[in-house]
């Protein structure tokens, strides 16, 4: 039944519930026709590309591309490399970031607030400024072109922090009491009783965290320099030559490159909603 808000409104602005539908389907269809397209072009032969003419599904799909794919470059390798440095950050975000937003949150202690407005200054300088001082210290401490070079630059953010100092704030002190009061310590305070209570903040950390640090390119490119190494996004750079793109394998990769992504969505999606609704991202 609809309610008498909803009918208050259509009698006021006849017509604006079909605009917006129209509008919802319109960026819908913006939003799934490059995907879409991807995957057709990851399915087309070389002929068919360089035809030039834009089809949403080839005459003859060419599901081999996938196999050519991981038989030219070693894509399985740059699976697993994406794989420990996307997986170890997330969950080193999901270890450091609510034990430093719980401390903001629920306790006392000297400089609080200057610490947290000096935590919240360093996301007004893009980790583009701090590249190249990373990337020299890096280079004296031996640790370019290996997992620690690619994986510690990013193991705690602010934003994350600010994040769950945002949602454990929220949470009632009575908890804490009632856990003090039946002796636990803070460590178990924390993991049994407060973590529990932050399962939507903790997906909506993990799956920004997991879909940034799996998209990234711009310092994999740089902190590697072994084909080894790589990771999916630099790997797809190796179908662009000279003369020729082989656009249906890069297609091939990207898609093999969303597909985890995809997943994990689908299995956080339902805390996703509820987490972006509490802790007020927008």
């Amino acid at each position: 039944m609809a309610s008498p808000e909803r009918n208050r409104n259509d009698r006021l602005f006849p017509g604006a519930r079909g605009v917006g539908y129209a509008l919802v389907l319109v960026v819908c269809l913006l939003t799934v026709i490059p995907l879409a397209y991807m995957i057709s072009l990851s399915l087309q032969s070389d002929g068919e590309i360089l035809a030039g003419n834009p089809v949403l599904w080839p005459a003859h799909p060419h599901f081999d591309n996938y196999q050519r794919l991981f038989d030219q470059v070693p894509y399985a390798r740059f699976f697993v490399n994406s794989i420990v440095m996307a997986g170890t950050i997330t969950v080193a975000h999901l270890i450091l970031d609510p034990l430093a937003g719980y401390a903001f949150a629920k306790f006392s202690f000297p400089f609080k607030r200057t610490l947290f407005i000096a935590v919240l200054a360093t996301l007004m300088v893009p980790f583009f400024v701090r590249m190249i001082p990373v990337y020299v210290l890096f280079s004296q401490l031996g640790w370019l072109n290996s997992y620690q070079g690619l994986v510690v630059p990013f193991l705690c953010d602010a934003y994350g922090i600010f994040l769950m100092r945002q949602f454990l704030a929220a949470l009632p002190d009575e908890l804490i009491d009632a856990g003090r009061a039946d002796g636990a310590g803070e460590l178990r305070i924390f993991f049994r009783i407060i973590l529990p209570q932050a399962k939507p903040a903790l997906a909506v950390l993990a799956l920004f965290t997991f879909v940034f640090q799996w998209n990234n390119f711009l310092w994999p490119l740089l902190a590697t320099s072994t084909t080894d190494m790589r990771t999916m996004p630099v790997g797809l750079t190796m179908f662009n030559q000279e003369f020729f793109t082989q656009w249906n394998l890069t297609a091939a990769g990207a898609v093999v490159l969303f597909v985890p992504t995809a997943v994990l969505f689908f299995f956080t999606q339902r805390y996703l909603v509820r987490g972006v609704a509490l802790t007020g991202l927008k």
